[in-house]
């Protein structure tokens, strides 16, 4: 039996207006990603891969088509609800990792807990939970300008993994780190798509990063040129769990 579809998006624009100037960046996608699924969006720089990644993370609103996020139209929901969404059932994970410069891992992990449903009480918890899932336990203390690369964006996961999100967005996660981080952070990636059963989206040019998903899409001048199964999926294993 299949499993029921977490994101469909049917002919899906997106035009920025400049003045009298239009841009149309996405021009008509459509497409839908199943629960538990693990896809990749590749695409050249400009080709609107990470436009459609803020419309589909609800950062951004689409000029015309419909997207069902959870089998419900995004239209309908107050912008309240949006909000929820977007801290309780989406993780994001960015190239530039986005950590609070002069405040602790364990305190950057926690921080999307402070605009959460979950008790204060369970906050240190859940947080050190998470930062222990991805290795990181033994630099909970450390502020992100002791860190690694590598570090850095394994913080960036614990902290888009604290809230228990149903889907994982990652925009470029491993184009900031040399190759043996980056296939860490992958192998951290592929287990919360297999072991977890998160659903995965990741933006990405590299070919390599790509195939540890199931489906390629590819855009191209914000079009899908092609979406196909991965046939001979990588696999990464993480150096420090090792």
């Amino acid at each position: 039996m299949e499993k029921e579809i977490a994101i469909e998006v049917k002919d899906l624009k997106k035009t920025y207006s400049e003045g009298e100037s239009k841009t149309t960046v996405l021009k008509g996608i459509s497409f839908s990603v199943r629960k538990g699924e693990f896809v990749a969006i590749m695409g050249p720089s400009g080709s609107g891969k990470s436009t459609l990644l803020h419309v589909l993370g609800l950062l951004d609103t689409p000029t015309h088509g419909q997207y069902h996020f959870s089998g419900k139209n995004v239209e309908s929901y107050t912008e309240e609800e949006t909000a929820v969404i977007r801290n309780q059932k989406i993780g994001f994970i960015f190239q530039a990792f986005n950590l609070l410069a002069r405040t602790s891992v364990l305190e950057n992990v926690k921080l999307p807990l402070m605009y959460s449903h979950v008790p204060e009480e369970e906050w240190d918890e859940r947080a050190k939970k998470a930062i222990e899932a991805v290795g990181l336990g033994h630099r909970m203390d450390h502020e992100p300008s002791g860190l690694s690369g590598g570090e850095k964006q394994r913080a960036a996961i614990a902290r888009a993994l604290v809230t228990n999100p149903d889907v994982i967005f990652a925009d470029e996660p491993t184009g900031n780190l040399d190759s043996k981080s980056g296939k860490n952070v992958m192998s951290i990636i592929q287990h919360l798509n297999e072991n977890e059963g998160k659903t995965i989206v990741l933006i990405t040019h590299e070919t390599t990063t790509a195939e540890h998903a199931d489906r390629i899409i590819r855009i191209i001048d914000g079009v899908i040129e092609s979406d196909t199964k991965v046939k001979n999926k990588l696999s990464a294993e993480a150096e420090f769990l090792k």
